[in-house]
């Protein structure tokens, strides 16, 4: 495993562009501005191509890859058609399955269920309508946060695409899944939420 993950400070840049189908982002380290991981959707069909133009876009499958720079898979996040709600398994780089994200209905703001492989609950990721903030919180105690306000080093890098922060608790222990699916959940947040 790829111990890029065990950082707990993450800069999610998107790639802007005009007339782009698929959804590509880098990954900075914040304090070096270094892109330490890719995400990519390599395998795009032309039909889901097409609709990503229209109306249904937010109901087209996806296939999103996270590597490191060297090609090295981290975690891959997979949809298949969403009519209503959104269910996206998240496989580790031996295509193992790692966990899950369960789209919870009459969610203001956005909200999942975070469940390992066994659909065993994890956490919650939980979005507020007020602004473009997500926590991934099991009770009281908070696993990470996603934002898009940036005070630090780095937010010059900031356009009008979809940037992000993402901060892991030092409680998250090192080299576990947990992390890889806190990661692939920046994407599902992206894909399923803000599109």
């Amino acid at each position: 495993m790829s111990h890029v993950v065990n950082k707990n400070l993450f800069l999610v840049k998107e790639h802007v562009g005009l007339f782009k189908a698929a959804n590509n982002f880098d990954v900075h380290d914040p304090e070096t501005g270094d892109v330490i991981m890719h995400c990519r959707e390599p395998s795009l069909g032309f039909i889901t191509k097409l609709l990503r133009f229209t109306d249904y876009k937010r109901m087209t499958p996806f296939d999103i890859q996270i590597t490191t720079p060297t090609g090295e898979r981290i975690v891959r996040l997979q949809r298949g058609i969403s009519l209503f709600l959104s269910n996206v398994t998240v496989t580790d780089q031996n295509n193992s399955v790692i966990g899950h994200f369960e789209q919870k209905l009459f969610s203001i703001g956005g909200k999942f269920d975070v469940t390992d492989k066994n659909h065993k609950h994890i956490c919650k990721l939980e979005g507020k309508w007020t602004g473009w903030n997500f926590h991934f919180k099991n009770g009281n105690t908070e696993f990470a946060h996603v934002t898009k306000k940036w005070a630090g080093l780095g937010k010059e890098m900031f356009t009008s695409a979809d940037n992000y922060v993402l901060e892991i608790a030092d409680s998250v222990p090192l080299d576990d899944n947990i992390r890889k699916l806190i990661l692939a959940a920046v994407m599902c947040i992206d894909m399923v939420l803000k599109e």
